[in-house]
């Protein structure tokens, strides 16, 4: 069977080929090896300042709703009440984890733009029952990945709460770095914190956190795909226990 080609009409021609241009225009703006090193020594609060004044409005802050969410949440909205807020609704997010959302929702005065995919009826039908059992990644693929990517195609920056003590395949993030996958710049300001700066700063300035960080649970996504840890095990040994699968494809 022949393998099938897709032509492009003139017009969808010239609009990927104004996006590339935009893409690599935004790629050469930063040295990021340079001013990753430039933010290392600095603070959270101090490099989403720097973020904030490079990238204004066209930055998007992501919330997990899990506790380095709402540290990102004090740190920038004390910096600017302005700031934008979003998440990934996968419909299978914890009740406590809806909870939370609200709950910082009204701590902070912000109003989290939503981004999904498929209903949970439209994936079984197309994909079949119990997707995130017979293939994870494809579960993880469009009901995060997908979305994350359209959310993302509208700014030029994007900020995350992941930090090198999450697991080993963070323990080199940068605080600022390029990212591949979506084609645009990427803020980690926790980076270098470590778990009891976390809750430190939680509990010092009272800031509401998911309750489920309570029950055993270090990492939260996915009601179907995350379960509390057991002693001795690492943060992410509770998400997609027993499959290999390490990450959702969006960090």
């Amino acid at each position: 069977m022949e393998p099938t080609t897709t032509t492009l009409t003139p017009a969808e021609a010239e609009a990927a080929r104004k996006a590339e241009e935009a893409t690599r225009a935004l790629a050469a703006r930063f040295d990021a090896e340079a001013v990753a090193a430039q933010l290392e020594p600095l603070g959270a609060g101090e490099v989403l300042e720097w973020a904030f004044e490079q990238f204004g409005q066209d930055m998007y802050i992501a919330c997990s709703f899990q506790k380095t969410s709402s540290v990102v949440m004090h740190l920038a909205t004390e910096i600017n009440p302005d700031a934008r807020f979003f998440y990934l609704d996968t419909d299978f997010l914890f009740p406590e984890t809806y909870e939370t959302r609200d709950r910082l929702a009204e701590r902070f005065g912000v109003e989290f733009e939503r981004w999904h995919n498929l209903t949970p009826e439209e994936q079984a039908k197309q994909y079949g029952d119990q997707l995130w059992k017979t293939d994870p990644d494809a579960c993880c693929g469009i009901r995060k990945v997908e979305p994350m990517r359209r959310a993302l195609s509208t700014v030029d920056c994007w900020v995350s709460g992941i930090r090198r003590e999450d697991s080993a395949t963070r323990a080199n993030a940068p605080k600022f770095t390029w990212d591949k996958r979506f084609d645009i710049w990427k803020v980690n300001p926790l980076a270098d914190w470590t778990e009891r700066d976390v809750w430190t700063h939680l509990h010092k300035n009272n800031i509401p956190y998911n309750p489920l960080h309570d029950q055993g649970y270090p990492s939260i996504g996915c009601t179907h795909c995350t379960r509390p840890v057991m002693p001795g095990q690492s943060s992410r040994d509770g998400r997609w226990s027993g499959s290999g699968k390490t990450e959702c494809g969006i960090n």
